[in-house]
């Protein structure tokens, strides 16, 4: 049985991170938000560098992703890894691949000396989050998750 093998995302890989990006936008039921262009990905993947995209690539397909950003702790005194999304297609999921991204994930952050590996996850999506249990992750129950975007964003840098 082939390998889940991973690979960096390159320039040409940008329609199908988008693809991948509202695959899981689909599942989230928030595929409506997904304002995203294959122009923005190309910019702030590979012209801004904000961001990095792991490709999981099985039996010569690609057939999930992670994208990622670095992020500091100011009480570690270094970077940490944010993962921002990861999915696996429905018709391979249970084959341990969800787990082999986090592995990844895990050795690229030592690698890098970053203090730790975090992300968020929606409350309803019980099967991700016992996932992430098993897995030894951590809720960070005492926290809660602020946003300012869109007009709200624009009109606290104008004032």
């Amino acid at each position: 049985m082939a390998e889940l093998q991973f690979r960096f995302a390159a320039e040409g890989d940008v329609p199908l991170v988008l693809r991948f990006i509202k695959e899981l936008a689909e599942y989230e039921g928030m595929l409506d938000q997904v304002v995203a262009t294959e122009e923005a990905l190309h910019e702030w993947l590979f012209e801004k560098e904000k961001a990095e995209v792991l490709i999981g690539e099985y039996d010569g397909e690609s057939v999930g992703f992670a994208l990622f950003f670095h992020n500091f702790s100011t009480f570690l005194g270094r970077s940490g890894i944010y993962l921002e999304d990861l999915y696996v297609q429905p018709n391979v999921r249970g084959k341990g691949f969800g787990k082999a991204f986090l592995k990844r994930l895990a050795e690229i952050a030592v690698e890098r000396g970053c203090g730790r590996l975090e992300w968020w996850c929606l409350d309803w999506n019980k099967p991700s989050i016992d996932f992430y249990l098993k897995m030894g992750a951590e809720a960070m129950e005492d926290w809660t998750v602020y946003r300012i975007a869109g007009e709200t964003l624009t009109k606290l840098a104008n004032e």
